[in-house]
């Protein structure tokens, strides 16, 4: 569910439809596009948001600094075409048979991205906050996310693991939510016991229905 680096094939998963508003290049074009964003993954890992500029990003992928301008303009339209390219991947959630299992392992997942060296992801997230392109970007890109974890929850509720109607949103959010505060917000130390006590955590109360799905009430 972290943010993962640009996949090197411009395919969509599979079963999903092309973005409108995206066009996948091919050739020549996308090589310089892997290079371009593998370029901006380094230097924003390696130096942060500050540093990045869209001159250093040319002369590490090894273009002309023109390329960049013509096709990115600025800082923004790069990492937000890096935030779009990570949902160009065929990423899918663990599938481990269980419920608590999936959510563990969907866990370690994202405490790896975010405890990785160079910090690509965490710097991805705080450079969101500082650039309107990016954080449109990073909507999109957890909007994806969440859409293609949304099988986990499902999958429980055929296996009779979980109540019909439980709110797949809401229970991976709970699900997630302490590694993101842990590791981003408060900065501590990975524990490898958070991934699976999340889990084990936000699974209990889901089957105990506390993720119904909300309805109006009926009129008196």
């Amino acid at each position: 569910m972290a943010t993962p680096a640009p996949s090197e094939q411009e395919q969509e998963p599979a079963g999903a439809q092309p973005s409108p508003t995206r066009r996948r290049p091919g050739g020549r074009t996308a090589r310089i596009r892997t290079q371009v964003l593998d370029a901006v993954l380094a230097e924003l890992g390696e130096h942060g948001y500050d540093a990045l500029t869209t001159d250093a990003v040319a002369a590490r992928a090894g273009v002309h600094r023109t390329t960049v301008y013509r096709r990115w303009g600025d800082v923004g339209g790069l990492l937000a075409d890096v935030l779009d390219a990570a949902s160009d991947d065929d990423w899918r959630p663990p599938d481990t048979g269980s419920l608590e299992g999936d959510l563990a392992a969907l866990n370690q997942e994202i405490q790896t991205a975010l405890t990785a060296e160079p910090p690509v992801v965490t710097a991805l997230i705080a450079a969101s906050f500082r650039s309107e392109k990016a954080a449109d970007a990073q909507q999109r890109l957890w909007e994806d996310r969440y859409a293609r974890c949304e099988v986990v929850v499902s999958r429980a509720v055929r296996r009779g693991e979980l109540p019909s109607g439980t709110d797949a949103r809401r229970l991976l959010l709970a699900a997630t939510a302490p590694l993101y505060h842990q590791l981003v917000l408060l900065r501590t130390a990975p524990d490898p016991h958070l991934p699976g006590d999340a889990a084990r955590t936000a699974a209990l109360a889901a089957a105990a229905g506390a993720f119904a799905e909300t309805r109006p009430a009926r009129d008196a």
